[in-house]
């Protein structure tokens, strides 16, 4: 604790006047403390999400049951197009369907196929039929051949007529002729059937593309209401009830803020400092005495040739949507690496509104000597880091700065 003599000096000819007052001052020392590195950089916030809200069909306006300002969830209505036309096309889709359906229910009986079996032409009742006759009269060739051949045996032997060895040969022949008529009758048959299962596949074909028809003709419908992609805010909603918007016109925009990211411009100078999950402390003009904390996630390796610096992009945790899209920010962007940092208490630093500029008065020798310092923001309680102006170990003045000016005498 010091005082100060100041005096207000008149002066008249040859009279002089003084008048003196006594003025007590509190001091602190500025101390040196290692703290861990980093360097300043500078940016701004953008929306973790942003999107530019389409219908996938085009329709008219029915109903907008957001504003702009509004949250929403995923999944919400934010725009309802008129549903009427969806609805019809739907219905139409689904009468295809049930036709589809009859349809390959009555090409399935004609061959016999029941319903989830596989194709076997065996199954068709003129396959069955003929094959039955087929076999029939397979059999009675095979008879009529063994009749013959123990006729030929017995006409060497002299036990039966030439006349009626003849007449079981016919009957041989005849039987051979019908078994090859029941064959071609059988594979005509067969041939026939799987024609008509042909018939069975493109109608399987028309329910699968009925089918699709109908899922299209669904979605069209669920098309008609516009949903959000994700949780966010509404930023703009240019869609008014009554209006055609087809599938390229935007009817809102949302973006998601939870958590927000900061693009940052990093002086060539410290792209080798810059790493993928270093701390980031960002102050915005919105909240003076607030410093949010975040993380690097991505490093641009470029620099760009007309600013010398490069981009990194700091991701920020945002639950209480402080941090606005387009804020401008101050960062740090702390290293792993310590330095050594001058820190005062707060009450020792005043801003002068002529100078634009934060000032300490620090007493050297038993004057006050003004100097004007940067200040940083990782301070610790009611501590102020001095990033320059001072070298620590001064002494400091934490009141009454309007009382002193530069040069006083304090004791």
């Amino acid at each position: 604790m010091l005082a100060a003599s100041c005096g207000l000096e008149k002066t008249g000819g040859a009279a002089i006047e003084k008048k003196s007052e006594s003025i007590v001052f509190n001091t602190a020392q500025a101390v040196l403390r290692n703290v861990p590195g980093s360097f300043q950089a500078n940016g701004s916030f953008v929306a973790e999400e942003i999107s530019d809200i389409t219908p996938a069909v085009g329709g008219r306006v029915e109903a907008t049951p957001v504003d702009v300002g509004s949250f929403v969830v995923k999944g919400q209505v934010i725009c309802q197009l008129e549903k009427r036309d969806a609805e019809l096309r739907l219905d139409q889709a689904s009468a295809a369907l049930a036709q589809a359906k009859f349809m390959l229910d009555q090409a399935e009986s004609r061959v016999g196929l029941r319903s989830g079996a596989e194709f076997n032409p065996e199954n068709v009742p003129e396959v069955s039929a003929s094959k039955a006759a087929y076999d029939a009269a397979t059999a009675s060739a095979r008879l009529a051949a063994a009749d013959a051949k123990r006729y030929e045996n017995l006409i060497k032997s002299g036990d039966v007529s030439q006349s009626a060895f003849d007449r079981v040969r016919t009957q041989q022949e005849t039987a051979e002729s019908a078994a090859d008529s029941a064959r071609k009758q059988y594979e005509a048959q067969t041939n026939a059937a799987r024609m008509s299962f042909g018939a069975v596949e493109a109608s399987r074909a028309a329910l699968a593309a009925a089918e699709s028809q109908l899922a299209m003709a669904r979605k069209n419908l669920e098309d008609t209401s516009v949903r959000a992609p994700f949780d966010g805010y509404i930023t703009d909603r240019p869609a008014a009830v009554g209006q055609w918007r087809g599938t390229g016109d935007k009817v809102a925009t949302i973006v998601r803020i939870s958590t927000v990211k900061l693009q940052l411009q990093i002086p060539e100078q410290q792209a080798s400092m810059a790493k993928n999950g270093m701390e980031v402390m960002a102050r915005v003009v919105a909240w003076p005495d607030r410093e949010f904390t975040g993380r690097l996630i991505a490093v641009v390796p470029s620099v760009s040739v007309n600013s010398r610096t490069f981009m990194a992009e700091a991701r920020f945790d945002n639950p209480g949507v402080e941090i606005r899209p387009g804020m401008y920010a101050t960062a740090r962007v702390v290293l792993d690496e310590t330095v050594k940092a001058v820190f005062v208490p707060s009450g020792a630093v005043f801003y002068d509104n002529t100078t634009d500029a934060n000032h300490i008065y620090s007493v050297v020798d038993g004057i006050a000597r003004l100097s004007v310092v940067q200040v940083g923001g990782d301070g610790q309680g009611d501590e102020v880091r001095i990033l320059s102006g001072l070298r620590g170990g001064e002494t400091v003045v934490t009141n009454n700065h309007a009382d002193l000016y530069d040069g006083a005498t304090v004791n």
